[in-house]
């Protein structure tokens, strides 16, 4: 009888604030009270599975400010990408957000952010720990998926050992950091729940980035918005990029791991394709909003 296939594996060497496996995520869930989750800057991971030769979708690390470290315990073409940051081999620098060779059980070492907030750890053939409703994206507010990585984590590693020739880069247009994040923002299903003024202060005023922020949304720091109706709204749909308001009056922007319902009111709604920037910029960045 054959034996299965060597499973390899991927060491946790240092897990960093926050580190997750994500994919593209797995929308059309809602219905059931799950959100879609998924990379915060999705391009940013696409672009770092295409210089492996991954698929679009396969999964990767998110790490969150602070970088990690991890083992692979066989040969693998990897990327750096996302936020800017030193990498190394086994203490050697190599590139960042271009392919690398890592030879078994050299530790790969993406540094703290030198910019932006997020970055993304590709590998050949990808991560595959065990897909939840399609996905092997974490998702931190239903708990789905694996949880955030611990040193000392192992992860299963996809496809043959690295061979032949690293893919080739070609034009890498990865993003800085936004300066300044700007986000369009249409009226949202509740707009009418705010006073005139409140929507002038909405696309007018200057905010901040809150540190409060995380995966489930970008919290604001500046002006309160004012509500013209004070009553009890009942819990609704939410989606991807909402502006919800709670009642300190400061607006929050739903993310990738944002409840499927709520009961604020939903000032406005920025488009998905705004969100990458969203995902890389740091606390204190100033924000404006723009009408859409």
């Amino acid at each position: 009888m054959t034996p299965p296939p060597a499973v390899s594996r991927l060491y946790v060497v240092r897990a960093g604030a926050l580190t997750t496996v994500q994919d593209a995520g797995r929308p059309g869930w809602a219905h059931l009270g799950v959100g879609r989750a998924g990379a915060l800057d999705a391009p940013a991971a696409r672009l770092a599975n295409r210089l492996v030769g991954n698929p679009p979708d396969a999964a990767v690390l998110e790490t969150t400010l602070t970088g990690c470290a991890v083992r692979p315990d066989r040969p693998v073409v990897a990327v750096v990408g996302g936020a800017g940051c030193r990498v190394t081999v086994d203490g050697r620098p190599v590139a960042w957000g271009a392919p690398v060779r890592v030879p078994a059980d050299a530790v790969l070492d993406a540094g703290p952010a030198e910019g932006g907030l997020r970055g993304y750890l590709a590998f050949a053939g990808g991560l595959v720990p065990e897909p939840v409703l399609g996905s092997r994206s974490a998702d931190l507010l239903s708990g789905l998926g694996p949880a955030p990585l611990g040193e000392g984590d192992v992860l299963p590693l996809g496809g043959p050992a690295a061979g032949g020739p690293l893919p080739p880069a070609g034009a890498v247009p990865w993003p800085g950091a936004p300066a300044e994040l700007v986000l369009p923002v249409h009226p949202g299903p509740r707009h009418d729940w705010f006073t005139e003024a409140a929507l002038r202060t909405l696309l007018t005023a200057a905010y901040r980035v809150s540190p409060h922020s995380n995966r489930i949304g970008l919290r604001t720091e500046g002006p309160a918005l004012e509500r013209s109706r004070h009553g009890e709204l009942p819990s609704e749909g939410m989606v991807l990029g909402a502006v919800q308001v709670p009642p300190d009056g400061r607006p929050v922007v739903f993310l990738n791991d944002h409840p499927t319902t709520g009961g604020y009111p939903v000032v406005g709604v920025v488009p998905e394709r705004a969100l990458a920037a969203a995902a890389q910029a740091v606390p204190g960045t100033p924000l404006r909003f723009v009408r859409a």
